[in-house]
């Protein structure tokens, strides 16, 4: 384990000594039920290599009221700012309730998204070649650089959406709009190499990005980004006990998103649609569940620039990653962006275990394990030219033909959770097929789905 995984991890057990407050100060008996305002407080804290030292954290603040809705939250208030010492960062707002306006739900996200290394394997799963040799500084015969498989991001995100019942019932019809804007660019080998040794340095040569520029497969009106400005219509079904942890019930929703040309995106308006479906069973009242979800993402219509194809649409996310297959919020174990396609779809399942109860610092407490199974495909190939591939170049470095198959991993997570709502997340997954990676430990906050 390296490093940052080391640090990472021990944030389990700083949890328990970051500041958690409450308006109530007497002692507090499990499952008693909280009021007013409450705050749960996570430091970010990590180590990379190419991207330096993490330091920054979270803070969300739940309001409950005088107790009636408790553990449901009237209002919930999250931030979170963190910096990487070579510039990747994260700025973001989030704001969830369904109390500001009566009988509708609003969540609202304003973010600022810095990447100076995002991953990027090329398009259509198995198709695209990950050699992981490239990316080994320890493998000199055939090493060329631990960025080959990335590329500068700069996202700025806000979104609203609004959700209503249907007479009453279980079903919800859901709106929204969003502005995005990506700005994309190589990786800045400079700024990455700024106060390294001359032998940790990374070599200035050119990544998949940049050659997939250079052959036309990015078109020259695509490879620096641009606007993405939508709108989103959709349906859910929910029958949910309880939001962030369900014992039982249905959450399922379709979601049409429709990003046209005169809403300022230039050549690129386009239209995709994402269905889920996600149940809940109890299988020992109040301890054991198991859960599995379903997705199927495609592109309706329209030309859709290749870094809006991983990007993830649904009806709610209080996640600020909105990556494609692969990573914390999708395939845990496969790397992040492996999975990219015109339409794909995927599955997780896992079973969920509450084995502690207690009080921690005037807080209700519960510790949680899961193990799980995760699964995604390409199911609609992106196609693209490949008449400007340069002469000598061998094809199989790069490209394979009809190699897309299941992308499969398995794991297990820990959950430390304060109060029902603020939930503390560790994963670990890896993948069956080593052209998936080396498999992933996350760190970060909710249940998955």
């Amino acid at each position: 384990m390296n490093l940052k995984n080391i640090l990472l991890t021990g944030l389990c057990v700083l949890f328990f000594s970051v500041l958690a407050f409450s308006q109530e100060e007497e002692a507090v008996a499990p499952g008693k039920v909280k009021t007013g305002w409450n705050m749960g407080v996570l430091p970010a804290i990590s180590y990379n290599t190419d991207l330096g030292f993490q330091y920054g954290g979270l803070v969300n603040f739940y309001y409950y009221g005088d107790g009636k809705t408790y553990p449901k939250y009237m209002h919930s208030l999250y931030a979170e700012v963190s910096r990487y010492t070579k510039g990747s960062g994260i700025n973001r707002f989030f704001y969830d309730s369904e109390y500001l306006i009566p009988n509708i739900r609003i969540t609202s996200d304003l973010s600022l998204l810095t990447e100076k290394a995002l991953d990027f394997y090329g398009f259509n799963g198995y198709d695209a070649v990950f050699n992981s040799a490239w990316v080994d500084d320890t493998d000199t015969a055939n090493y060329v650089s631990r960025m080959f498989y990335r590329h500068e991001r700069k996202m700025f995100r806000f979104m609203t959406d609004f959700q209503g019942k249907i007479k009453g019932g279980d079903l919800r019809w859901v709106a929204g709009f969003g502005i995005l804007k990506n700005t994309i660019a190589s990786v800045d080998i400079d700024a990455l190499n700024k106060g390294k040794d001359d032998e940790d340095k990374l070599p200035d040569v050119s990544g998949l990005y940049d050659n997939y520029v250079d052959w036309g497969i990015i078109s020259k009106e695509e490879k620096d980004g641009g606007w993405s400005n939508y709108l989103k219509l959709g349906l859910v079904y929910d029958t949910r006990d309880f939001e962030p942890n369900p014992m039982k019930g249905i959450w399922s929703e379709i979601v049409f998103f429709a990003a046209p040309e005169f809403f300022g995106n230039g050549d690129f308006g386009f239209s995709k649609i994402s269905a889920t479906h996600r149940q809940y069973f109890t299988i020992v009242k109040d301890k054991l569940s198991f859960a599995y979800r379903l997705n199927y993402q495609g592109t309706v219509a329209g030309n859709v620039p290749f870094y809006m194809q991983p990007y993830m649409i649904n009806s709610f996310s209080n996640s600020s990653n909105t990556d494609g297959l692969g990573g914390s919020k999708t395939l845990r174990g496969v790397i992040r962006n492996r999975v990219v396609g015109d339409a794909f779809a995927y599955g997780n399942a896992e079973f969920r275990w509450k084995f502690y109860r207690g009080v921690v610092l005037n807080q209700n407490i519960y510790l949680g394990l899961n193990t799980f199974i995760d699964a995604g495909q390409v199911i609609k190939k992106i196609d693209f030219d490949k008449s400007n591939l340069p002469v000598g170049l061998t094809l199989s470095d790069y490209f394979l033909t009809d190699e897309e198959s299941l992308h499969t991993t398995y794991g297990a997570g820990l959950r430390i959770v304060m109060n029902e709502n603020f939930i503390v997340a560790v994963d670990y997954g890896r993948p069956i097929d080593k052209r998936d990676g080396g498999g992933g430990l996350y760190i970060g906050l909710n249940f998955l789905f």
